[in-house]
């Protein structure tokens, strides 16, 4: 049976039709958020921590993929209501 006539597979399903907790819009955002968090705490107000500078400059990176995963999830949920 030739496989050109088919729909291709929604992005939220695997061959089994098994979705995963990374293919939920805002999954992602979330998840960052809060090891953005726990970087920022321990960059900033953890006095006992060694590793600051590698804390604040992950927390920093951290800050940025949040906002463009949140971004990237608002324009695909607003997307797939239309």
């Amino acid at each position: 049976m030739s496989e050109e006539g088919r729909e291709p597979e929604s992005s939220e399903e695997s061959k089994d039709g098994v979705t995963t907790p990374f293919d939920k819009p805002f999954f992602m955002p979330v998840l960052l958020c809060l090891l953005a968090a726990w970087f920022g705490y321990d960059g900033w107000f953890n006095p006992e921590i060694e590793s600051i500078l590698f804390n604040r400059i992950v927390f920093g990176l951290l800050v940025l993929l949040t906002i463009y995963t949140t971004w990237q999830d608002v324009r695909y949920t607003r997307k797939s209501k239309d």
